[in-house]
Parts: C-alpha cells; sequence; structure tokens
C-alpha cells in the first residue's frame, strides 16, 4: 500500500514522534510512505531514507492546496493524521482533489478531559466539528482504552469501531539511545536521588504540583529535581521553586530531543498530569528500567502501570499523596525487570502490525463495497 503521513505544523511533543514511529514501521514492513510536513522540527531525523519527505508550504491553505494536489497526483492509498485539525485540513482537501485516498485519524488524548475547562459554548462548537470529522473518517485509531472511550461518547462513534493499536514507544535503536555517559552532573554516581519529568512546561503537565511534592519530600532527604521541557510556566515554575525554599535542588534545563539517558541515570520518573491519552514519557521510563510515579490522570496510566501494579498511582493534583508514593519507591524500587515487563505491547513492530491490519480491512472492506 501507499501511505501518506500529514502533520501541518511541528512541535516537540508525542504525536510528531509516534507518528514518525509508525511511518518507520510500516515502512520496513515493505510499503511505500511519505512524510508530508514542515521542512525543519525535532525529531525529522529519525526518518531513514526509504520515506520520502515532502516539506509543507508556510499557511494553512498553501499547506491545503499542496495536499490537495498531493492527493490528486499521488493517487495513495491512505492518509494518516495525528491531529483533528489536520484531520478536516485532509477531509477538506480530498474533497477538493476527488480522490479515493481513505483518511485515518489517530486521536492522541482525552479530549473531553482537555476542553473541561473551557465554556459550554466553546465544548459544543469543538464537539460538534469533532462529530462531522470523526463520521467522514474512514478509520480511527486509538492510543489507549480511554481515549477510545472518550472519543466515542464525544462523537457518538461505537467504541466496537474505533481501533486500538499502542503506541511506537520502543524502537530497535531506543536502548541504543539511551547510552553513555549521564548528561548532568547530578546524575553522576554517588550523588543525591533524582526525580525526573518531562513534558511541556504547561498546565496539562501540571508540574505544579511536582514542585510542591519534592519540596515535601526534599523536607526529610536529600534529593534533587529535574524537569525537561520548555513552555510558558517556565517562569512561574522557578518562582514557586525559590518560594519553598527549593530552588538551588531544582534544574529546567529546556527542550532534549534525546531524554532516554536522562531517564535512564534518574533514580525515579514522575508524570503529574492531569490528563493525557497514553503518556509515552511514562512508558518509556519503564523500558529503561527506571522506577515511576504517576497520577492516576484519564488517560493511560491506569492501563500503562496496569492498576498500580508497575508503579503507584496518585489523584491528580494531590502534591500529599504523590510525596508518599515518591518516598515509598526511592524507598523500595521494583526491579528494572520487572518493570520492562509493562512495555511490551508498546514497540514499534507491534504498532506497525496493528496498522497494518487495520488498513489492510479498511482497502478490502472498500474494494469489496
Amino acid at each position: 500500500m501507499k501511505i501518506a503521513f500529514f502533520l501541518s505544523q511541528y512541535g516537540q511533543g508525542g504525536v510528531e514522534r509516534m507518528l514518525i514511529n509508525t511511518a518507520r514501521g510500516l515502512a520496513e514492513r515493505g510499503h511505500e510512505v511519505d512524510y508530508l510536513c514542515p521542512a525543519d522540527g525535532a525529531f525529522l531525523d529519525g526518518l531513514p531514507e526509504s520515506i520520502r519527505r515532502r516539506p509543507l508550504p508556510m499557511g494553512s491553505r498553501a499547506r491545503r492546496r499542496a495536499l490537495a494536489t498531493y492527493m490528486a497526483d499521488e493517487q495513495c492509498d491512505f492518509v494518516i493524521v495525528g491531529k483533528d485539525d489536520d484531520a478536516a485540513s485532509a477531509l477538506a482537501a480530498r474533497r477538493r482533489s476527488r480522490s479515493n485516498v481513505r483518511v485515518i485519524v489517530r486521536p492522541g488524548t482525552t479530549i473531553s478531559r482537555r476542553l473541561a475547562e473551557r465554556s459550554k459554548w466553546k465544548r459544543w462548537r469543538t464537539y460538534r466539528a469533532l462529530r462531522r470529522i470523526y463520521a467522514a473518517a474512514d478509520g480511527i485509531v486509538a492510543n489507549s482504552t480511554g481515549v477510545r472511550d472518550d472519543i466515542a461518547d464525544i462523537t457518538g462513534v461505537p467504541a466496537a469501531k474505533i481501533f486500538l493499536v499502542r503506541n511506537p514507544v520502543i524502537t530497535p535503536d531506543f536502548h541504543g539511545a539511551a547510552t553513555g555517559e549521564p548528561p548532568h552532573s547530578w546524575l553522576m554516581p554517588g550523588e543525591p536521588p533524582v526525580l525526573l519529568g518531562a513534558g511541556g512546561l504547561r498546565r496539562q503537565k501540571d508540574f505544579a504540583t511536582l514542585v510542591d511534592a519534592f519540596a515535601r519530600v526534599r523536607s526529610d532527604r536529600e534529593v534533587r529535581l529535574i524537569i525537561l521541557g520548555t513552555g510558558h510556566l517556565e517562569g512561574a515554575l522557578g518562582a514557586q521553586a525559590r518560594s519553598m525554599g527549593v530552588v538551588d535542588d531544582v534544574a529546567l534545563p529546556g527542550f532534549v530531543e534525546n531524554p532516554y539517558p536522562w531517564m535512564k541515570h534518574a533514580s525515579l520518573f514522575v508524570l503529574s498530569s492531569l490528563w493525557e491519552g497514553s503518556p509515552n514519557v511514562l512508558t518509556e521510563a519503564l523500558a529503561l528500567g527506571t522506577p515511576v510515579v504517576s497520577t492516576d490522570c484519564p488517560s493511560g496510566p491506569q492501563e500503562i502501570l496496569q492498576g498500580g501494579r508497575y508503579g503507584c498511582l496518585t489523584p491528580p493534583g494531590d502534591a500529599q499523596a504523590m510525596a508518599e508514593a515518591i518516598r515509598h519507591t526511592l524507598d523500595a524500587p521494583l526491579p528494572a525487570a520487572t518493570l520492562q515487563e509493562a512495555t511490551a505491547e508498546y514497540t514499534m513492530e507491534r504498532n506497525a502490525a496493528g496498522y497494518e491490519a487495520i488498513l489492510t480491512e479498511i482497502h478490502a472492506r472498500v474494494r469489496s463495497g
């Protein structure tokens, strides 16, 4: 099959990395894969030469025209998108091109929780648009049961008709990327334990609760905190650390394209999010044998940690409960081999096989019908 991936704007998050890994996996299974995205962006070096990169022009209208031209000229079988706005663009481009390409949407987060604090009018308007998008899509692939159920509730598409394929977190070169010397002096042998967080410095990740929990742990033992990422809350987090008297033990190094050495050498990884879809950083830490603590946010952590079997789950926003879980895990960490058991479904190979089965089923259905 000929498969295109479409990403109109490039950030530094999990969507970008997971789409690249899915593209890689499908290319390795012998499919012809194109990648339509901005000319520059993080993680793009991870695309092998077998995948043809098609840089997109600037501006939403120009991108949509370029996508329609691509659909008309290339006659690909599928276009896979990872964001709702891109799904709307792909569906509009298909109408314009009058092609038979099938559009596959990959929702990656619990949309209802992301929109919970918006006005009733904005939620209604967004939900109405999402119902149109998902009704017109030829396939929907969720990365967790929580995301699948959320999409079903919002759009009216039965959950049984939404496919489930876990994220392709663990690639063939994953463990190799984690080798090397510790990337920070705090991570060197003999230093105090280091807690690690990673993600955009924005409300969703709720690093304010992590800093609060860290300060409580720091009050009775020597420990440090590193948070990887950038965002508009960086100044607020620094100010919070100063006000709590722990600023000398908190580091904010910014965005790191390869966080795996940091995870491997950390004593504990903490996910403090208010909502997720299937948090890749949690899976990555487990795959590297690093103990974890996570909020029991919708959705993903409950599934990844199998109800707390592979790491403590705490209520979102509860700094005291998080501090207690951190202390417990530092004192009695699970063995690395046990933690790695939790990640068996999250490989690039399993993901590619899942997508291939879905695309084959849709392709056969279209040809027969």
